[in-house]
């Protein structure tokens, strides 16, 4: 809602404060101060050090990190093929197709990630298809959780689409293909990577599944920072959190970039 006038201006922002600092920036500079303390004994943290941050960057941490992003990249290419592919494809059936694909494709974020998990579990761990105790089942759990925020935001993005560039390329002669990969895909390529950097982040910061199903050399890091707040070092946890929201931040900015310069093509 745009407020035009000075003193609702003023009454907007003070409502946006007090709305986002005790319940969104408070606790993440809460866990930021904790990265930097040895003890928190009152109000304020003390003993500041960086040693946490060495133990978050090096080692097993390390190792964490990288198996996130492994893990995030992949289910979310993963997810935006399929997702985009379900999107397109229930954009030509008819009202009643389209709504079984949506009913489909939203229902593992309609139950609990635990429970993804479980039937994640239960599906793959016997023959013909054994993937437990192997990296890929993460993936895979990582990748039937994200799909759904993929299709949704292809799906909308479609439905806006103007029908008259492809019904011009069509007939022109261009053929079903081209039309697909010259003129439908650039023009959902900012949806493309909204749908992927959201798929990312999700990804990166998934632990109720993963905690199901990973094996001991596949360990992403939400699961060692509840290993290590789990253990009691809550500072360590703390610097390795950081380090987690300062690697996706990255990513999404990064998207973010790719996202604005596909928007003015």
């Amino acid at each position: 809602m745009l407020v035009h006038s000075r003193t609702g201006k003023w009454a907007a922002w003070a409502v946006f404060l007090l709305l986002f600092v005790p319940l969104f920036a408070v606790p993440l500079l809460v866990v930021l101060a904790a990265s930097f303390a040895t003890n928190w004994s009152g109000a304020l943290p003390s003993g500041p050090t960086l040693e946490h941050y060495g133990a978050a960057t090096a080692g097993d941490s390390l190792q964490a990190l990288t198996t996130s992003l492994v893990t995030a990249v992949t289910a979310s290419l993963l997810a935006l093929i399929v997702g985009s592919w379900a999107a397109l494809a229930a954009a030509s059936l008819g009202r009643r197709g389209k709504r079984f694909l949506d009913a489909l494709f939203m229902l593992p974020v309609a139950v609990p990630s635990v429970v993804v998990g479980l039937a994640v579990l239960v599906a793959f761990s016997k023959p013909p298809m054994l993937l437990n105790g192997t990296r890929w089942i993460v993936i895979l759990a990582h990748t039937v959780l994200v799909t759904a925020f993929a299709y949704s935001s292809v799906s909308a993005a479609t439905v806006r689409l103007d029908p008259m560039y492809e019904q011009a390329a069509a007939s022109l002669g261009a053929r079903p293909g081209y039309v697909l990969w010259r003129i439908r895909l650039p023009l959902l390529l900012p949806s493309l990577t909204a749908a992927a950097g959201l798929c990312f982040a999700l990804s990166m910061g998934e632990l109720s599944a993963t905690m199901m199903l990973y094996p001991p050399d596949w360990t992403p890091l939400p699961v060692q920072i509840f290993a290590a707040t789990d253990r009691g070092s809550l500072f360590t946890g703390a610097a390795v959190a950081v380090v987690l929201m300062a690697t996706t931040l990255l990513v999404l900015f990064a998207v973010s970039r790719i996202r604005t310069r596909a928007s003015y093509r």
